[in-house]
């Protein structure tokens, strides 16, 4: 049996909240997929790094391991079903099968500025079948595999920006807090849970790309005058992945700083 056990004696024993288990995170090469994933492998679970950026993945995969950790780095386009099944079938290859999958991959930090209305219809159609169908293509992609180990846990990251003006990447946050809803109801009966983490104004470098000077001004809305860190999203991460929540599905849980309020 697993131990969920997060107290210090039972970290002194090297026994994490995922150990043995096996995660898929996309989007792991930077930001905070990275953090996802080199916090899921001190818990003792063994990770794919899933990204298209060839050279930081495999970088990650190897801190991991440098670390003490187990990762292999399989590079992977979310919006593509073979990818996706290419990346499923490695991790069953390295690690024996699939425990849980983290849909952290994203357009955002080269994510180009535009209304609904204007947007160049191919841009925009690239960018949805990344930001949202992509958690739907992996997720298609992972879950026999997880049904055979007895189930698991989806992480899709959202945003807050589904609730507020955000044009297409708001739009995008909206159909990925839907999939997870959705999702959690056909896949529920296999013991596979799904749920959502909405990020606030986190400071990354991607942010600090689109937003500027800008977030500065973000902080005055929220209850906790500060950026969000990378480090703040990890404890929501692996609450949601591991047996702690296993009552918790369907759920999109904002870590935000009280950015949003919401019924």
């Amino acid at each position: 049996m697993v131990s969920t056990s997060s107290t210090d004696e039972g970290r002194s024993t090297g026994v994490g909240r995922l150990q043995d288990k096996v995660v898929i995170v996309t989007g792991a090469a930077q930001g905070i997929g990275e953090a996802y994933a080199k916090a899921i492998a001190k818990e003792g679970a063994a990770v794919v790094v899933a990204d298209l950026n060839t050279d930081s993945g495999e970088r990650v995969a190897k801190e991991i391991e440098a670390d003490g950790g187990r990762a292999v780095f399989v590079r992977t386009d979310v919006s593509d079903q073979a990818s996706a099944e290419a990346a499923a079938a490695a991790a069953v290859e390295s690690f024996g099968g699939i425990d849980g999958l983290v849909n952290n991959a994203a357009i955002y930090g080269d994510m180009q500025f535009d209304l609904l209305i204007s947007v160049d219809w191919d841009y925009y159609r690239r960018f949805m079948s990344v930001n949202m169908d992509g958690a739907l293509v992996m997720t298609r992609a992972v879950y026999t595999h997880m049904q055979k180990r007895g189930g698991g846990s989806i992480v899709n990251q959202s945003s807050t920006a589904a609730y507020l003006y955000s044009g297409f990447y708001g739009l995008a946050k909206v159909g990925v807090n839907g999939l997870t809803q959705q999702l959690a109801h056909e896949v529920g009966g296999m013991g596979i849970r799904v749920n959502a983490i909405a990020p606030g104004p986190t400071d990354t470098a991607a942010t600090r790309t689109q937003a500027g000077d800008a977030s500065k001004e973000l902080v005055k809305n929220l209850a906790i005058k500060r950026m969000g860190q990378v480090d703040d999203m990890v404890g929501a991460c692996l609450f949601l992945l591991s047996d702690e929540a296993a009552w918790v599905t369907a759920q999109i849980l904002a870590v935000d700083g009280g950015q949003v309020f919401r019924p």
